[in-house]
Formats: C-alpha cells, structure tokens, sequence
C-alpha cells in the first residue's frame, strides 16, 4: 500500500497522543507504515470488568482506535478517517499482562475502508489471541 501523505507517522502518533480518552486508557502506539498499526497497553486493575478480565470496551476500544490509525496512514494529509460500523468477536477472556493490537487495512478505499484488527493477550512468552475486529472507516475533508 501506499501512502498519499508523507507526513503519515506523525499524523498517527498525534492521532494516539491528542485523544485524551486514549491517553488516560494508557494506549500507547508501537509501530505504524501504509495500510497497518499496531498498538499496546499495560493492562491495569482499571481495564479489568468484575470477573478479572480485561473488560470488552477495553478491548473494542483498543482494535476500533488502532484501525482507525491504520486507516490514516492512507488518507491525503487533508482528511481525517471515522469508524462507520464494526463487528467485535470476543474469542477468549481477556487475561494477560499485555494487550498488543494489530490492525490491517485490507481493502482501501477512495471514501470508505475496511480494516480488521486482531488483539492479543500477552503474559511472559505466552500469546493467545483474544478479539478480532472488522470495520469500515470513512475518510472526511478536513474543514
């Protein structure tokens, strides 16, 4: 893929750093290149639901926001990508020590993209799997 804007990386790391939700959830950006993210979060008692597992919105939250980046590495530098619709598959419960999210754009778009992200639970050397998300992102003008 390839990415109309050669500004892109920046425009990801703002789009983690400037989302005041993200920020206080405690997502951080790991990587990004054109049409893929990927991201991470140090799993807290505050992400937990009341059976000690990483609670659902914690998850849907981590794919949707990482598609969404991954969506933005290949939007023109005068745009800005919004989720449309998504499906979220809860696999496994959420247990680990590290959540780490990759997204995918698998099919761009001129005005809509879809992208799957799949998130993973880490504990040690041990990688499972968790959710998998699919969803379409717009691209919008920036006013």
């Amino acid at each position: 893929m390839h990415s109309p804007n050669p500004n892109y990386q920046t425009i990801v790391a703002n789009i983690f750093q400037q989302a005041a939700f993200i920020r206080d959830l405690g997502l951080e950006l790991v990587g990004c290149g054109p049409g893929w993210c990927e991201s991470r979060l140090a799993v807290q008692p505050r992400h937990m639901q009341q059976d000690n597992v990483v609670h659902a919105g914690v998850q849907t939250t981590i794919a949707d926001h990482t598609a969404g980046a991954a969506a933005g590495t290949i939007i023109p530098p005068d745009a800005y990508v919004l989720s449309v619709e998504f499906k979220m598959n809860l696999l496994r419960p959420g247990v680990g020590e590290i959540l780490f999210c990759r997204a995918d754009v698998l099919k761009p778009g001129r005005q809509f993209s879809v992208v799957e992200s799949e998130v993973f639970a880490i504990t040690g050397n041990s990688r499972k799997l968790i959710s998998k998300f699919i969803g379409t992102m717009v691209t919008m003008p920036r006013s």
